[in-house]
């Protein structure tokens, strides 16, 4: 069993510690939903160059977890779903770890 005195010192860390993750993993994983949704946005315009300008802020980001996805999943109806994928993919991630009733939310209380 642990001495008392770092079971405390601890508890005091992951009280320091655990806000800031919450916080930082949130802001993260809201920012992929938005590139994830501005590239589902992207390809209703197919005319639109990502790898140029400021499209590549959207591109580079999403386009490594993209190309590996479009391995097992085809269009469909010449429509790229794996966008949509992602999209759901990393809310249900947000949600089960920094939402209302997620793990790091819980672990704060």
């Amino acid at each position: 069993m642990l001495p008392p005195e770092t079971v405390a010192s601890a508890t005091a860390l992951l009280a320091t510690v655990l806000p800031l993750l919450h916080l930082l993993l949130g802001l993260g994983l809201a920012t992929w939903t938005l590139l994830f949704l501005f590239r589902i946005v992207l390809t209703w315009y197919p005319q639109v160059d990502l790898q140029q300008g400021v499209w590549r802020l959207f591109h580079g980001p999403t386009e490594p977890l993209l190309a590996l996805t479009r391995r097992w999943v085809a269009p469909i109806g010449g429509v790229d779903v794996t966008p949509v994928i992602w999209l759901g993919l990393v809310s249900l991630l947000r949600e089960l770890l920094v939402g209302q009733q997620g793990l790091l939310t819980m672990a704060i209380r």
